[in-house]
């Protein structure tokens, strides 16, 4: 039975859902699905700072880590003593495929199967027609939205939402006046890693008068694995409200 820690939180929740749970020895502390059952699992630190030494002491047979979320300093670290897996997530179909691997990877390959083709019944044949023209919001003090090359794109082109910063990359800065330069008909201010909250829709108001603003669940738009198959069917009944 292999020991098995996750440095990456969405596919900790993963790993869980695909029945996992005795085996899961390490997680960070932002690793907080599933509620209830995470807390028993020890945390090694953060996504970013992981505690190599306590890993090295937990005796892993596996180590699954994200290009984006973890370093690549501490990837070669703990390739030092123990088996990684690195994933690589930028689109929805690349998502769905890292669920097979880590399937295929942990003996779980028909529950991950299984969840893969759930989700895909949740992904519209095509993009809605008149797609909305967006600006997803992760952060302010400075302004930043999701660019092209992000997996919060691809989830938008998905469901026929128009990225107004699909001409940027990665997590591009913006100021006020730029963003008015767009013109975005809908704000999607998230929950994460950034807290927007109420009071941001007026702030926000006042530099777009005229269009929507809403918080969203950044979790449903930002986070892969198992977490997919809840949020693409809110995103799904959100979408055809618009």
């Amino acid at each position: 039975m292999q020991r098995i820690i996750s440095l990456v939180p969405s596919l900790t929740e993963l790993l869980f859902d695909l029945g996992l749970e005795s085996q899961i020895v390490g997680r960070t502390r932002f690793c907080v699905y599933p509620a209830g059952k995470i807390d028993e699992v020890p945390i090694v630190g953060g996504t970013k700072n992981p505690n190599i030494e306590k890993i090295r002491n937990l005796a892993p047979d596996l180590i699954i880590l994200n290009k984006e979320e973890n370093r690549k300093y501490d990837a070669d670290a703990l390739a030092g003593f123990a088996r990684i897996y690195v994933s690589e997530i930028s689109t929805v179909e690349e998502a769905l495929h890292e669920i097979g691997q880590i399937g295929e990877l942990t003996g779980t390959h028909k529950k991950a199967s299984a969840l893969t083709s759930r989700i895909r019944k949740l992904i519209p044949e095509q993009p809605a027609q008149n797609a909305p023209a967006a600006a997803y919001l992760i952060w302010k003090k400075p302004w930043m939205a999701s660019g092209s090359d992000t997996y919060i794109h691809d989830v938008m082109r998905t469901f026929g939402i128009k990225n107004v910063f699909e001409s940027e990359t990665r997590y591009p800065e913006f100021t006020k006046e730029q963003l008015q330069a767009k013109n975005p008909e809908l704000v999607l201010l998230s929950s994460e890693p950034y807290p927007f909250s109420e009071k941001h829709i007026s702030e926000m108001k006042q530099i777009l008068p005229n269009a929507k603003i809403e918080l969203v669940n950044g979790e449903y738009f930002s986070w892969y694995g198992s977490r997919m198959e809840e949020g693409f069917e809110w995103i799904s009944t959100w979408r055809k409200q618009l």
